[in-house]
């Protein structure tokens, strides 16, 4: 099964690139122009930095810019209000399908200076509003939350890589759903760029949160860049006291020879990580010391009694990204992607037997869900083929493909006597699970390139299928690759999404702007199949359930509408709204399982969420800075909210169980200021900043059988207060020092608000967390880095307990 659904994903790429290539000669043949170059990032020579930012017109940048070669660094953006900094420059996609949304952005230079990066993930650390859940260095479920969606919504938000969708639309959670960040090499990013809510037609409904888009830095010349880093962060929490260490590589090489462009990059990360569970229970065993009185987020007793997952990674990913000019305008790209984690989890006992002195588990079986070996091997392939005419018509036609190659994880089934495990086991695989997405997109001008109308249009569709089978192993290190024939559980199901979207941009007046589209979706979710077992306390089934879930659909219009004014060059006005359809994800219709002592529970009657936001900004810009106010609203129905809850079994042991529902009806308001600015009073000093504050509550929800009431409540996951601040540094090229600090406010896991004991294991705590950077280039080809993660060692919990004050140290060679 494993080959045939690897094989229908790859498959499905080569066909459409046959059925492209047949086509796209056509095309070329409508104009002259050339491809716009992409610049590589070069270490800067040690020369005194200009102070004055370099301003040139669009016709002087044009006319000296050469075919091949990057353009000057000072841009104009759509407003053309000229900058002195690329990531104050409209992004790529935002320019050429004329993207209502406002954007952030920042560059591989700016992060280079700024932060230290030991994981794709850590480039978005400043960007207003956005927080990434990396629990531990090299974490592989890092889940992206937005201004107004939290730490499980990892659906609601949009990361492309290029052309490869990286968000794992398989579910809605910050487990196994949670975004392809391991794919990405740190040193092959260009640029990230950030798309605030649902009001573009040309993305899905998931876009709710917004879109996070990644580029990679294809070269126009041979280059290769290769960075080593190390991280150590001492921990001393309940009774685990030790020094982690994690030591990434990254490499980069590429070049440009006539027509074709290649860009390889690699990465290797060897992380010994903190703790990031631990093992509860509800009072302390009989015969025994060490534990650690406690209480849960709830207030009820749960005594930590040792750790859950404490866990070595190994992690290797490679890339390969080819881009050939098929014309003057028509360009093919290809992206192979392939990532393997190898991590092995060996739990910790703090208890020991009053008898014997020796360490003992004190028969509490949740410590088998924190001792596994867990092995992944992913593949992804993405093809596209457009063309930048910049006259009546271009287009934009891509697919790409996602397989877990390979996804086992093996536990032992229970503990035994004194801190041993039985020899029975399970086996968790996800092997066989893939997905497929393809789109046509076009762009026609009716009155030609700049005229006042703009009409973006496509096809969309995708298919996610789970494969998530949990097997009986008699030997769980040295199981069979599909167990024994006798199943646990398995979850299987499938769903395809079908899309067709409209947009114009219509400029009414050189100031004026409106823009209206709309998303009609075609939804289905089909063959879900549940199997459920119960088993004694040794593992042996005594009662076996098959079920053939219903099929699901739904077929949604959503529109989109945008109002954007330019009273000048420096100031603009945009007001946008969008509807939007979120449809649940097979994980949450039709996964059960359970992974590091947590239960995910299938739900397979779930009704699409249906969202509505509007959001006014009014930015002031420079040609060095912006400052941008937003105030935003959303109303969403239906509202998928997952919902844990501590389990204490008739020994005490104690496990979380996590269940999807729909909440009839949510709202949330807000705003959001953010700030950046080069050149501050002092020549080379630059200030970052943003706050944000979210209102959210529960409006109905008339299926809570809580004995409380909900209505009113705060919405899960979502902080009233996010702020972020920094200052840069620059005296000259050689040096960047920077310091920031980020701040998030109290948030609940629960609908009616009841986890209000703050700093404890399973607690969703606020944080003040400050960091330091300072960024040396030593020569034309040497640049060190030393940081400090958590300078002041904030100990803090979003369930899981998150890094304390880390070392950080780097150097990079560019050849």
């Amino acid at each position: 099964m494993l080959c045939r659904r690897a094989r229908r994903g790859v498959s499905l790429v080569a066909l459409l690139t046959a059925l492209l290539a047949s086509s796209s000669g056509v095309i070329a043949q409508s104009s002259e122009r050339e491809l716009p170059a992409v610049t590589v990032d070069a270490p800067a020579p040690m020369k005194p930095k200009p102070r004055k930012p370099v301003a040139q017109t669009v016709g002087a940048r044009r006319s000296s810019a050469k075919p091949g070669r990057a353009a000057p660094v000072s841009a104009t953006n759509d407003q053309g209000a000229r900058t002195a900094r690329a990531s104050l420059d409209p992004p790529a996609a935002v320019a050429r399908y004329q993207l209502p949304q406002r954007a952030f952005s920042i560059t591989a230079k700016e992060v280079d200076e700024t932060i230290n990066l030991k994981d794709p993930e850590d480039a978005v650390r400043y960007m207003p509003s956005l927080f990434v859940r990396k629990r531990n260095y090299g974490d592989n479920q890092a889940v992206l939350a937005t201004r107004s969606w939290g730490l499980n919504s990892s659906a609601r938000t949009l990361i492309y890589y290029d052309d490869l969708l990286i968000s794992a639309l398989i579910g809605n959670n910050n487990s196994g759903a949670s975004p392809k960040w391991n794919l990405i090499s740190p040193e092959a990013i260009g640029r990230i760029d950030f798309l605030n809510g649902p009001f573009a037609a040309a993305y899905p409904g998931n876009s709710i949160g917004g879109v996070l888009l990644i580029t990679s830095k294809m070269p126009d010349k041979p280059f290769a860049v290769e960075k080593e880093t190390v991280s150590v962060m001492p921990w001393n929490q309940y009774g685990t006291k030790d020094t982690y260490v994690t030591s990434p590589t990254s490499a980069a090489a590429g070049n440009r020879d006539a027509k074709l462009s290649w860009l390889v990059s690699a990465n290797y990360l060897d992380s010994f990580q903190q703790p990031l569970t631990y093992t509860t229970n509800g009072s302390i065993p009989t015969g025994t010391t060490g534990a650690n009185p406690a209480k849960n987020k709830l207030g009820q007793e749960a005594d930590v009694v040792g750790t859950g997952v404490l866990a070595h990674s190994q992690q290797t990913s490679a890339n390969l990204r080819l881009a050939y000019d098929l014309s003057p305008v028509v360009q093919a790209t290809y992206s192979l992607g392939i990532w393997n984690n190898h991590q092995v989890s060996n739990p910790q006992t703090y208890l020991r037997s009053t008898a014997t002195g020796l360490p003992t588990f004190a028969g509490i079986s949740t410590f088998a869900n924190g001792k596994y070996i867990w092995d992944e091997t992913h593949l992804s392939n993405a093809v596209a083929i457009r063309s930048d005419s910049k006259g009546a018509f271009d287009f934009d036609l891509s697919a790409a493909s996602y397989n877990y190659l390979a996804d086992t994880q093996l536990n032992p089934f229970t503990v035994s006597t004194g801190a041993g495990f039985s020899q029975n086991g399970k086996i968790t695989r996800m092997d066989g699970t893939n997905w497929q997405n393809a789109d046509a997109k076009g762009i026609w001008r009716p009155f030609g390139y700049d005229g006042p109308h703009e009409i973006g249009f496509g096809l969309h569709g995708d298919r996610y299928r789970l494969e998530n089978p949990v097997y009986a192993s008699t030997v769980w290190y040295n199981a069979p690759s599909t167990g024994n024939g006798q199943l646990y559980s398995t979850g299987v199901g499938e769903t395809r999404t079908e899309a067709l979207w409209l947009q114009d941009a219509w400029k009414i007046t050189p100031v004026v702007k409106l823009t209206l589209g709309g998303r009609l979706e075609s939804w289905q979710a089909v063959e879900g199949f549940n199997l459920n077992t119960t088993a004694t306390v040794a593992g042996v089934i005594t009662s076996t359930v098959p079920t053939q879930q219903p099929k699901l659909s739904s077929t949604d219009f959503s529109p989109k509408a945008s109002l954007s004014f330019d009273p000048n060059k420096d100031w603009n006005v945009t007001a946008n709204f969008g509807e939007a359809y979120r449809y649940p994800t097979v994980t949450e219709l039709y996964q059960n399982v359970s992974i590091g002592g947590i239960t995910y529970l299938a739900n397979p009657l779930l009704s699409p969420e249906q969202d509505f936001t509007g959001e006014l900004n009014i930015e002031r810009r420079w040609v060095d800075g912006r400052v941008r106010l937003t105030v935003f609203g959303e109303r969403t129905h239906n509202a998928l909210i997952s919902q844990s809850s501590t389990v204490t079994d008739a020994d005490g042991a104690q496990s979380v169980q996590t269940a999807v529902s729909n909440v009839a009806a949510v709202r949330m308001q807000g705003v959001e200021v953010s700030a950046d600015k080069d050149n501050l009073l002092v020549n080379g000093l630059q200030i970052f900043g943003s706050v944000t504050y979210v209102d959210s509550r529960i409006i109905s929800d008339p299926n809570w059988k809580g004995p409380t009431s909900v209505v009113g409540k705060r919405v899960p996951f979502v902080p009233d207060w996010r702020a972020k601040f920094g200052v840069t540094y620059r005296p000259n090229d050689g040096w960047a020092y920077t310091v920031a600090a980020r701040y998030s406010g109290k948030q609940y896991s629960t609908l009616d608000n009841t986890d209000r004991v703050s700093h404890v294991y399973g607690a969703f705590d606020n944080f003040f967390v400050v960091d330091l950077k300072v960024h040396y280039n030593a020569t034309k080809n040497f640049a060190f880095d030393f940081g400090i993660d958590n300078l002041f060692n904030e100990q803090y919990f979003l369930f899981h307990p998150f890094p304390g004050r880390t070392f950080v140290l780097a150097g990079k060679y560019t050849f």
